[in-house]
């Protein structure tokens, strides 16, 4: 069975606008010096304590957990009050549509929570194309390869049979440590000689070219 296991924010959507907002709100109530956004833009994918700790090396520990879960409740709050938005890259759900009917299983691997995962998936009602859905609610976080070996189990395939789509070096490297290939996209985080030298066998501009990739 071939697998192509995506990631999520920056790779199927773009959440680079709430998950800015989200972690300045965050540090700001936890007393801290909101990071620049190209900073926070530079963590997407890792999971939330992780990238906290990562924005702020040199903060308490319990200024750390504060900006965790204000970013929880910041994130949650604006979906519930119908704030936000996390796009669909274009041409992405013709691309997975397109996949499952060539014979692909889809799975994704991602820094989201499970909660967050399955309100993303659900509101462009693509939740029930995928097969295995990981998320750092029980993983390590990337590049650790639990969550995509996890994939692999759930999918029944074989790390030969499997290709991991993201567009951070953390997906990349997961990928390597899972000796799983990898397909880098540039629309995302982080920029493509980064993925390349990462260890990436391609990066594609847009989903035409990343279906070329997959089909190759």
């Amino acid at each position: 069975m071939k697998l192509a296991v995506f990631d999520c924010d920056g790779t199927l959507v773009d959440g680079q606008a709430p998950v800015c907002e989200a972690m300045e709100i965050a540090f700001a109530g936890a007393g801290l010096t909101p990071p620049d956004r190209h900073a926070i833009r530079r963590i997407v994918g890792l999971s939330l304590p992780q990238a906290v700790r990562q924005l702020a090396p040199h903060a308490p520990a319990e200024r750390v957990v504060a900006a965790v879960e204000g970013y929880k409740t910041a994130f949650r709050t604006s979906r519930e009050q119908g704030r936000l938005e996390e796009p669909l890259f274009d041409g992405m759900e013709a691309l997975l549509r397109a996949l499952l009917a060539d014979g692909w299983a889809l799975a994704v691997a991602t820094g989201k929570s499970d909660r967050g995962l399955a309100a993303c998936l659900a509101g462009h009602g693509i939740a029930d194309l995928f097969v295995s859905l990981q998320t750092a609610d029980r993983h390590p976080s990337k590049p650790h390869p639990a969550m995509l070996e996890a994939a692999l189990v759930e999918a029944g395939a074989t790390a030969d049979d499997a290709v991991m789509i993201g567009d951070t070096t953390f997906d990349i490297a997961m990928a390597g440590a899972a000796g799983v290939r990898a397909i880098g996209v540039d629309w995302g985080y982080h920029a493509a000689s980064e993925l390349i030298a990462a260890g990436a066998a391609a990066v594609a501009r847009d989903t035409r070219e990343l279906k070329d990739l997959l089909d190759g």
